[in-house]
């Protein structure tokens, strides 16, 4: 039996390719239960950082094993 649980990752990045976050710039906001609460919290903090066009964020999930 397994459980999902969302993550929102990012930040501000070096370079238009996304390829490298800036040091002290990385968010890691989470763990959420079900992904309509982590796309809410996405959905703010990309607002939040709309005027910076090297900024991103995405939601990861994040796959747990139980017991039984």
């Amino acid at each position: 039996m397994t459980k999902e649980r969302f993550w929102v990752l990012g930040g501000e990045y070096a370079c238009l390719k996304f390829e490298q976050l800036k040091d002290g710039t990385q968010q890691m906001l989470g763990p959420f239960e079900t992904r309509d609460e982590a796309s809410a919290v996405w959905k703010r903090v990309s607002a939040e950082n709309s005027s910076r066009a090297n900024a991103r964020f995405s939601i990861a999930a994040e796959r747990l094993a139980l017991p039984g």
